[in-house]
Order: structure tokens, then sequence, then C-alpha cells
């Protein structure tokens, strides 16, 4: 057996596995025919004289074949798939993958609440109206992690995205990596640009930063491959506090306050704790053309109001915005409309903003300045997570931590399950494998 770890082995005895190896009985001559065979099978004895007698593997089928049969596999296969080798791991993480996975209808969505605690992270997922049993995430043994207090402080300020099953939480000075399938938290390359309350969304497989700064206007992209940060863009303007989402290639920049010449000092103010009376917030977005690499024109969310929480959903983003004791909840058509990407707001959906059904919120709540709101896009449902703050005595509400889901469907609200205790201090994130 070669000892290359790229090549698959048979520990798992399943007909998947065993067919990475050639059968060692088989004695055959190789052929030049250009035959294509499938996975090794035996042959009724009057085809045998027709075809070749050399077996196929799967270790030397190409890529696009093998992505295609492992799409096909059970969710509750795939982690035990994803550590046979590193090809199979490298394919199943793979934006492709999703894709296909997408194709066949078989991407499995959930919310996941992430905490953390003095030896790692704490998970717990949203499926269906119920939070399934929390989980806890260690470091990778092959990898140095020292959580402590520092974490706390990580998972405060940092942003959450997902790429499949693995999570990353990117903060001020450092990016981590928390794997679904293995339960193991992996530290990985810091943004180049200490940021704080910043834009971040995924597109195809990369990460992408914007804003959360007044010393820089610089659009950064991560590669998990390459475990790499790099400015692939320069934002048309500088934001503090802005949300971030991903549509159909487009890389969207919502709200926020904005950063300009005469607005410095007020966010210094803002980013030192200060009262920051006079700020002003954006209720505009800038929307950034992955591939294109060039920024699309767009409308600013009417009203005017604060955007708390944004999210995408459904081939639309969905923003949630504040008028000190009102909220509201607004959706843009974000599909692109034909193939072109010149940069016209024409070639998306509708173009306009719709103001769709406020969240029905539970009749004891009342909506102020400290309440605090997470989006969270979970196939074709927006996931509402009302995130629990303090009081004038700094106690927190026993009314506080509901959950609300929106059917993008439908149109309509439910009451899913209120957050554990545990994880009301957490960040939040949909995972789709």
């Amino acid at each position: 057996m070669s000892s290359d770890r790229e090549t698959c082995n048979s520990r798992h005895i399943t007909w998947l596995m065993k067919s990475c190896f050639p059968c060692p009985h088989d004695t055959s001559t190789p052929t030049t025919t250009t035959t294509t065979t499938i996975i090794s099978t035996t042959k009724p004895s009057h085809l045998q004289a027709s075809f070749p007698t050399h077996a196929t593997t799967i270790s030397s089928l190409p890529d696009d074949i093998v992505l295609d049969c492992l799409s096909r596999v059970p969710s509750s296969s795939l982690p035990q798939l994803s550590i046979v080798c590193r090809r199979w791991s490298r394919l199943l993480t793979s934006p492709h993958f999703l894709d296909l996975r997408r194709s066949h209808s078989l991407l499995r969505h959930t919310t996941v609440a992430i905490s953390a605690t003095d030896s790692g992270f704490s998970v717990a997922t949203l499926e269906n109206t119920s939070w399934n049993s929390s989980s806890l995430f260690l470091p990778d043994p092959n990898h140095t992690v020292s959580f402590d207090d520092y974490y706390y402080s990580l998972l405060s300020h940092a942003r959450v995205v997902s790429i499949g099953p693995r999570i990353y939480v990117v903060g001020r000075n450092a990016t981590m990596r928390c794997d679904t399938w293995t339960s193991t938290v992996t530290s990985c390359c810091a943004m180049t640009f200490p940021r704080k309350k910043f834009a971040m969304a995924t597109v195809a497989g990369k990460i992408y930063v914007a804003s959360g700064g007044s010393r820089t206007d610089a659009v950064e992209e991560y590669d998990p491959v390459s475990d790499r940060w790099s400015v692939v863009a320069h934002a048309p303007r500088r934001r503090y506090g802005c949300v971030g989402a991903s549509v159909d290639g487009v890389f969207y920049i919502i709200g926020g306050l904005r950063i300009g010449a005469s607005e410095q000092n007020e966010f210094s103010s803002q980013a030192a704790g200060g009262a920051g009376a006079h700020a002003a917030y954006a209720s505009s977005m800038d929307l950034f053309d992955v591939e294109g690499r060039v920024w699309l024109r767009s409308r600013a969310v009417p009203g005017g109001g604060c955007v708390v929480a944004a999210c995408a959903a459904a081939g639309r983003v969905y923003a949630l915005t504040s008028h000190a004791v009102e909220i509201s909840l607004w959706s843009f058509d974000a599909r692109r409309r034909s193939s072109d990407k010149g940069g016209s707001l024409s070639s998306f959906g509708s173009g306009e903003w719709c103001r769709i059904k406020s969240p029905p919120l539970p009749a004891q709540v009342r909506v102020d300045t400290r309440m605090r709101f997470s989006c969270v896009g979970m196939g074709d449902k927006v996931v509402l997570i009302q995130v629990p703050g303090c009081g004038n005595e700094g106690r927190r509400s026993s009314k506080e931590g509901f959950v609300m889901v929106y059917d993008c469907n439908t149109g309509e609200w439910s009451r899913g399950a209120d957050l554990p205790e545990c994880f009301r201090r957490a960040a939040y994130v949909g995972v789709e494998c």
C-alpha cells in the first residue's frame, strides 16, 4: 500500500471506500482501449469477452466524476467520508460540491449558535423548531490553540460566516475555523487590517470583508485553501457598524456609521465607547461584484432607519431596520436577470426594496435602543434572533432570547424555540452541507 496520504484508505469497510483500490487478485494486463468502465463489479460471463477486464477505481477518476458520486451520499455519511483522504476532504469542502448538493436538493440547512468556553467553542444547532443539544469544539491537536479569556473577547467582537461544514470566526486580530464534521477548532491567518464591526460574507468559497475602520477602505478576500488574506478592491466609502450579505456573486455592505473627513472624531468617539449623540447612520448599501471586481449601483433601504441586521435567503437580501421604538423588515431581489455584469442596476431583479410583514414580537417585549438582533439565512427561511442585552440594572430579562422564523415562500412568521440560556451571549450563523 502506498504511504501517500492523498491515496484513499479502506479503514471504513464500505463499498465506496474499498473501491479506491484495484482488486489485488486482478492479474489482467493493462490495455489501451478507451472504453470507459464503472467502479469494479462482477460482470456476467456473456459480457466478459466484450469489455476490457481491468478495473477502474475511484482514485483514477477525475475530480468531476468523484464529486458527482460523493454529492449523492446521505448527509449522515459525509463526516466519515471527509477523513478518508485529503483529496476527498478537499472535494467535500469545495464550492462545486455544494453546488451539486444544491442541484440534487440534498443540502441540509441549519442555524448554529457558537459560545466561548474555557476549553473551546460550545455549539448548538437549530433544526426545524428545536435546538439540539450542544457539543464542544476542541482545539485541533495538530495546531496549538489556547482559549482562556482571549476567545471570549474574540467572539464578542467577531463576525461569523460558513463555507459548507466549516464556520469561520473572524475577529480584529485573529481568524478561527470550526469544523462541524470533526468538532475541532483551527487557528488561521488574521486579516491584514484590524477591523471592528465590519461587513463580511462568503462568495464562491471565499470570504470577503470591508469597512469597520477609519484607516482603510480596502476590501479583503480570504482564500481558505491557501490560508491567505489579500486586498482585492477599495470601497467607495468607509463605514463602521455595517453588516454584510451575498447573493449571486455580489458582496453587499449594508448600513453602518458613515466615516468621512468630517466624521473622524465622531467615529473615534464611537469606537472608544463614547455616546456619539450626533452619529449619522447610513441606510445605503454598496455592492461589489466579486468576479468582475467592479462596484454596482444600488438603492438605499427606504425609511432612513438604522440597519441593525441583514442576511441573504432564497435569492434575496433581507434587512431589519430600527426607528427607535419600531422595527421593520425589507427585502431586495438580488438575483441577476441576465449574465450581464456591467454594473447596471437593471441586471438585478426588481432593483427595488420591498417592505414585508414585520415580525410579530411577543407582547411583553418592548423595542428600545438596547435591543439587538441577528438575522440568519437558512435555506428559504430567515431566522430572526433577539440577542439578549442588559437592562438599566445590568440584569438580563427572562423575556429575551426569543427566535422568530420567516418563511420566504409563504410570507408568514412563526415562533421558533427560545435560545438556551447558555447561548444567549453567542454568535449565530447559517450552515449548509
